[in-house]
């Protein structure tokens, strides 16, 4: 069992008293409010250098701080559009070294300060290979992180490039070396801790119901500025349907994405509701897996073989099922990106819809079929393969479906293996898949959302499907690091992604655009696209419009 500090013991211990009881109709004035958020995931662990969860960052995102984080503005070149958070200010030593000043005032919700050392064990953990954090990749370009004094802070990077300061401060959230700094490196994903985590942000963790909800309540002492909202509950739900319906009916009063036509008709036009367009940070596609399921040595016996793989891209119609799930809330994406990058280019050249084309391609492959029974075979063996998709989330389940009849009159037999949520990670990680469908929540640039599933580095992490080109790693290498212009570097990645694309690891299915619904009642609501949650300490509910759930006092 992980070995805990008895500081952290005491600490947990503590917050779990926050869980014990609450009364009804005790709050008034501008700091109350409870947010019921409707979320169709649950994180597996709230600790954030080993976890990719998309809710894991939503829930983490209140309680853990950064040195400083993005600007409205999304702009992640250079220093200018950054917002301070644990750092009160910062400066260039020389081209390579970066220098932090944290703010004296924060502190742990323990009552301890953080400091400098709290900074330089976030990396060395983020950055350990036992750890094997899956933004370890994102932070290869830095050479060492090291103290001058308990408020000071030094980064050493490898080379100057464009984006070295948001590689410093965007995928580290600051980890308390004191609470954690005993704990073995290979329990880092089964620690109590990530039940119960003790931060340094704005909102406290007070409680997790396993498969229910976690709650997490506004720190009144935060250095920063006391939170308008009193409690943030994220409450899971089996799948997008129910969170809408819980939405309608008023039991919850936010959704990160609506996702479809008639979601976004039926909540829009709910009087309660108000709804906030916003860029996409995610994408969708098949994924190959191209080492043999359970055995990364050996190539997969179907998807091992290129040509195979860029005859099912071939055969893919994309846009049927694009507007038949999504209609106008989705495009087509010119390779794996999200519509938030800058990188963004129909002109990237990739492979057609061509069936005549995948057709020919697989005759010519030897798959033909042989006895008439409409399935493609070679040497004794049906062209098939199963498809990995987690019962979650109804959107992936409908694409299956529809993949699963496109690829049928190609001649391909899919079996769809349709697992939960946890299930489906646990595969991904271990390679124990032919193929899965998934979406992907980008960072909001290439620079760190590209390499960490398509190149080397994400091996062993997010890069599933083990695809390898060291053409398009040294092109990202190029386009991340050199001291170029951006029309530089956009060639840069426009060469990366068309390889990439000739090369067919996965078939990209859908890039969203995003539509927020959250209830009328809130106000001063901001929405940053590559992390919604992000600016939620400064949503209100003003004091005439309180409801009795917003009224709940612990």
């Amino acid at each position: 069992m992980p070995t805990l500090r008895p500081t952290t013991l005491a600490a947990l211990a503590g917050l779990a008293l926050l869980g014990g009881c609450e009364r009804r109709g005790g709050c008034t004035g501008e700091y109350c409010g409870t947010m019921v958020i409707a979320a169709t995931g649950e994180p597996d662990i709230l600790l954030p250098p080993v976890s990719e969860f998309a809710t894991t960052r939503d829930v983490t995102e209140p309680i853990f701080l950064k040195l400083a984080d993005l600007g409205l503005s999304g702009n992640t070149v250079g220093d200018e559009d950054f917002q301070p958070q644990l750092a009160q200010r910062w400066e260039w030593d020389a081209p390579t070294t970066l220098v932090f000043h944290l703010d004296p005032r924060a502190h742990w919700q323990d009552g301890q300060a953080v400091t400098a050392a709290d900074v330089a064990f976030t990396y060395d953990v983020y950055t350990d290979t036992v750890v094997n954090s899956p933004f370890r990749s994102s932070l290869r370009h830095i050479a060492a992180v090291t103290t001058r004094d308990s408020l000071t802070v030094v980064f050493r990077f490898r080379q100057r490039y464009p984006e070295m300061f948001y590689d410093a401060v965007y995928h580290m959230r600051i980890m308390p070396a004191h609470l954690l700094r005993e704990l073995p490196r290979d329990q880092w994903r089964s620690t109590p801790f990530g039940r119960a985590p003790v931060g340094d942000g704005p909102y406290r963790f007070v409680a997790w119901k396993a498969g229910q909800s976690i709650e997490l309540a506004a720190d009144s002492t935060f250095f920063l500025g006391r939170p308008h909202i009193r409690r943030l509950i994220f409450r899971f739900t089996p799948d997008q349907q129910v969170a809408v319906t819980q939405l309608l009916a008023g039991d919850a009063d936010v959704i990160e994405v609506l996702i479809t036509p008639d979601n976004v008709e039926r909540a829009c036009a709910d009087a309660k509701l108000a709804c906030y367009p916003y860029k996409g940070s995610a994408y969708g596609y098949v994924g190959f897996n191209l080492a043999a399921p359970g055995d990364s040595t050996k190539p997969h016996p179907l998807f091992g073989d290129r040509d195979l793989r860029r005859a099912l891209v071939l055969a893919t119609d994309r846009e049927r099922p694009l507007h038949n799930v999504f209609g106008d809330l989705a495009r087509v994406p010119p390779g794996p990106m999200s519509q938030l990058w800058w990188v963004w280019d129909p002109e990237i050249r990739e492979l057609p819809y061509d069936s005549a084309q995948a057709a020919r391609l697989l005759t010519r492959l030897g798959w033909i079929d042989s006895d008439g029974d409409g399935i493609r075979d070679k040497d004794g063996r049906e062209l098939s393969f199963r498809l990995l998709v987690p019962t979650t989330s109804a959107i992936r389940r409908q694409y299956a479906r529809l993949l699963q009849e496109e690829f049928r009159t190609a001649g391909v037999d899919v079996q769809l293996d349709e697992v939960d949520f946890t299930l489906f990670n646990e595969r991904a990680r271990a390679g124990r898949f032919d193929a899965l469908l998934t979406t992907w929540n980008t960072d909001p640039t290439p620079s760190s959302g590209f390499p960490q599933i398509w190149t080397k580095a994400g091996f062993g992490r997010s890069n599933y499907g083990r695809y390898f080109n060291p053409q398009v790693d040294q092109l990202v290498d190029r386009a991340v690091t050199s001291a170029m212009n951006r029309d530089q570097a956009r060639r840069a990645w426009r060469s990366a992604f068309e390889i990439l694309n000739q090369d067919a690891p996965g078939i990209f299915l859908f890039a969203t655009e995003n539509v927020a619904a959250v209830n009328k009642r809130f106000t001063d609501v901001t929405i940053r696209p590559d992390s919604w949650l992000a600016l939620v300490r400064t949503w209100r509910v003003p004091p005439d419009r309180l409801t009795d759930r917003d009224r709940v006092e612990r």
